[in-house]
């Protein structure tokens, strides 16, 4: 059996990825460009200033640790900043600008993130009567008819994120953002899923 493909999916909606998109939300950071807004999260006024080329450079850097952390480790130690438990490290040198702008904002994401953690929890369970991969093994099957091979084995992450806006999006090398509603739209999301299937097996 050694030689049987083996795929791994880890879905969660996890609190520091929610919480890197409502400080990305309050801080007015525009990168990933394609990356929507949260919804039931104030966001900035129109007139408010963008944030700094610093802050946004510093931002994305946390964002692809937080999102892909083996894949992306630090240079420097990772120091945890005040106000949100253990769900924010930055490198103690190069990220003062943001560690200074985010502090404020630590008590209204943490809660934002908690929430919409625990709502995702509690849809999957009344969603999918326990059975959250029916979705991806249907994915992989379709894949392997349609090419007339075993899918290689690969791994794959998938956030499902309160978006304001419906879609998938690739945010790591392994993990894709999926909107909350379209993950439960059994048929739209298989289709939504296949492609990503499809550029890992």
């Amino acid at each position: 059996m050694a030689d049987k493909p083996q795929w791994l999916i880890r879905e969660d909606a996890s609190v520091p990825v929610l919480v890197a998109l409502a400080l990305r939300q309050r801080l007015g950071i525009r990168v990933p460009e394609d990356l929507p807004s949260l919804r039931e999260l104030a966001v900035r006024a129109p007139d408010a200033a963008d944030a700094s080329p610093a802050i946004e450079a510093q931002w994305r850097d946390y964002w692809d640790m937080t999102v892909e952390p083996r894949a992306h480790p630090s240079d420097v130690p990772l120091e945890l900043i005040d106000g949100f438990d253990t769900l924010v490290a930055l490198p103690a040198r190069g990220a003062e600008e943001l560690a200074d702008a985010i502090a404020p904002q630590a008590t209204s994401a943490l809660l934002y993130a908690r929430a919409a953690h625990d709502r995702y929890v509690s849809s999957m369970k009344s969603h999918t009567g326990g059975d959250a991969y029916r979705a991806y093994a249907s994915a992989i099957a379709e894949f392997e008819r349609e090419v007339g091979r075993r899918a290689h084995s690969f791994e794959l992450n998938v956030q499902v994120l309160p978006f304001s806006q419906r879609g998938i999006w690739w945010i790591g090398a392994l993990t894709v953002a999926v909107t909350d509603g379209l993950r439960r739209d059994v048929v739209a999301f298989d289709a939504a899923i296949r492609p990503v299937i499809a550029e890992l097996a």
